[in-house]
């Protein structure tokens, strides 16, 4: 397939080398495509390596410890500017996020790039639109509310510890490999084919429909400390999440059908133990 990496080089092989030995040629086109396999695994590894400090860097940014920059870092009133540049960045990560994710655009978006790093380059996109909000987020240090209660600033932060450690085991409990792209750079990199890990309901999604939403809820809202910026961030990446879930499930709809409308009639979107549609 011309779409893979190493196609486009595997024909211009074809098309230098008239005139040379049959084996030659074949020679040469099986290294152009062992090359564009490498190149496709190398790529992948770095994107994840891309997103995963900048997964880290993102529990410091709202948590506003170990890095450089915060959610709070420096000081800063409330403007209409701060507001207007910070819900921008908000929104181009959102945007990107959702769209990039649609399977009309990624029939589209294949057509331009390899099959076998589409998720690994949407993963690097993402990684780099939250790296830009890092980066440009202004601070409104304003306070909304402050615990000062020890007791109940420690249970905050447990609760934002283990909002991450949903997210994080949320991807693994699916598949992690599989939702960060390495698992289709290794696939293409052993030369077999790449088939979908189906739907399955593991662990904690025997609770919630949503639990990696789920953490990220808990993670952007439980701290003792809450900022105007921060009360942004939290509102905005909340409806975010809201409208992400109704274009996520339409979509499962489409791939699984009545396995999923079953599993969504009789399992929470986001609260566990709440009350189950008959």
């Amino acid at each position: 397939m011309n779409s893979y990496l190493g196609g486009s080089v595997r024909d211009q092989v074809l098309d230098t080398s008239e005139g040379s030995s049959p084996g030659a040629i074949e020679t040469l086109a099986q290294e152009a495509d062992i090359m564009g396999k490498i190149a496709a695994f190398l790529y992948g590894i770095i994107a994840y390596l891309i997103f995963f400090v900048t997964f880290l860097y993102a529990i410091g940014f709202v948590g506003n410890f170990f890095v450089p920059k915060s959610i709070d870092s420096g000081a800063g009133d409330f403007s209409i500017g701060a507001l207007a540049i910070d819900a921008l960045l908000l929104g181009l990560f959102a945007i990107q996020h959702s769209v990039m994710a649609r399977p009309w655009f990624k029939r589209t978006w294949t057509k331009l790039i390899p099959h076998p790093i589409e998720r690994s380059t949407y993963v690097l996109l993402a990684s780099l639109c939250l790296d830009l909000l890092y980066w440009q987020w202004r601070p409104m240090t304003g306070v909304v509310w402050n615990v000062q209660n020890g007791v109940g600033q420690w249970i905050l932060l447990a609760l934002f510890g283990l909002g991450w450690l949903t997210v994080l085991g949320s991807t693994v409990m699916v598949s992690h490999a599989d939702l960060f792209g390495l698992r289709q750079v290794t696939l293409y990199l052993r030369g077999q084919p790449y088939e979908s890990i189906g739907f399955k309901t593991p662990m904690l999604y025997q609770s919630v429909r949503h639990p990696l939403y789920l953490g990220f809820l808990v993670a952007f809202w439980a701290t003792p400390k809450m900022t105007q910026g921060h009360l942004l961030f939290s509102i905005a990446t909340t409806a975010y999440i809201l409208l992400a879930i109704q274009f996520e499930e339409h979509d499962l709809i489409t791939f699984f059908g009545d396995a999923y409308r079953q599993y969504r009639q009789h399992t929470p979107m986001l609260l566990p133990f709440s009350k189950r549609p008959r």
